[in-house]
């Protein structure tokens, strides 16, 4: 248990201290944009591109997961659409926020770090490979759903043009389609160059687990809505749950792939689901206290999750 405190401490710990020097120093919302910008722009897509680059080209390719772990991650999600939205009856702009909540994972600040401290860089491929095409979809179903729930206003062709610059323009996305050219290539950058993207890259986890602790500080949790009871389970427990069990029946993959998924999957609601909700003025305040109570809950359900795995209690393949 030593070795899962070891893991998650780090972790855990920045975005506490992110949480409590933003209470302590009360500065406006505004002051945590260059983070934000040197986090998004610059430190994460200096990794994705460091450990992408280096990646065989083969095992880019490898379609076969991207389906199994997309199509788990939505099947959930649609799950909880339909929930808040005929079980609920709410809006198809709040059902649609309320599935993200319970199927967008915090792949972006906390997944890369945790999985390559867990797992190695044999994890690299795999996060990269999930927050890459979960977050395409993610950008095409929340407008497209709240569009055709009446809260989005412009013309549809605006909003697949605004859709596809989202996509094609995000740094993430970027820094992975170079990656697969430096891949293809064997391209390796220059000694100079190369040292000052692993200098980037060390920054990444560090500052986007901290910015996350102030983001959750400057959101104070103001009520918790009735979804919780049922949002938190389906994020925390179900949507692991099941990605491992679709991907060992889906296919022969690397044990080390199966975990990354599982271990992304269990992660606490992204805080883009809170920038989409106040982006749409739908369930903002809600998605804002889903995000810091599934943090707050995932501090148990990863702990544990990395000790059955690490423990050899979860095969790295149910059906191996």
């Amino acid at each position: 248990m030593a070795d899962i405190t070891g893991l998650v401490l780090p972790f855990f710990g920045l975005i506490l201290i992110g949480y409590i020097v933003a209470k302590w120093k009360q500065m406006p919302a505004d002051a945590l944009g260059w983070l934000n910008i040197f986090i998004i722009y610059v430190s994460l897509p200096a990794l994705f591109f460091k450990l992408i680059s280096k990646t065989p080209i083969e095992q880019l390719t490898r379609f076969d997961f991207i389906i199994a772990d997309v199509g788990t991650t939505y099947m959930i999600f649609a799950a909880i659409f339909f929930i808040g939205w005929l079980g609920r009856q709410s809006t198809i702009p709040e059902a649609t926020v309320q599935g993200l909540a319970a199927a967008y994972g915090n792949i972006g600040y906390m997944g890369p770090g945790l999985a390559l401290l867990a797992f190695g860089e044999r994890a690299a491929v795999p996060v990269a490979l999930i927050f890459c095409f979960e977050n395409m979809l993610h950008f095409i179903v929340a407008p497209a759903l709240i569009s055709l729930g009446g809260k989005e206003k412009r013309p549809a062709t605006q909003i697949v043009r605004d859709i596809t610059l989202r996509i094609v323009l995000h740094p993430f996305i970027i820094a992975t389609a170079v990656g697969f050219v430096a891949a293809a290539l064997h391209f390796q950058p220059p000694v100079p160059l190369q040292r000052l993207i692993d200098y980037l890259a060390q920054a990444a986890a560090p500052c986007a687990l901290f910015a996350m602790g102030v983001t959750l500080a400057l959101r104070p949790l103001k009520r918790i809505p009735a979804e919780i009871v049922y949002i938190v389970p389906a994020k925390l427990i179900l949507l692991p749950a099941l990605m491992y069990l679709s991907l060992s029946a889906a296919g022969n993959f690397d044990h080390v792939w199966i975990q990354t998924a599982v271990l992304l999957a269990a992660l606490p609601t992204a805080t883009n689901v809170f920038v989409i909700g106040q982006q749409y003025d739908v369930w903002q305040e809600r998605a804002s206290a889903t995000v810091l109570i599934t943090t707050l809950f995932s501090v148990l359900t990863v702990s544990g999750l990395l000790y059955l795995m690490r423990s050899g209690m979860l095969p790295g393949d149910l059906f191996p």
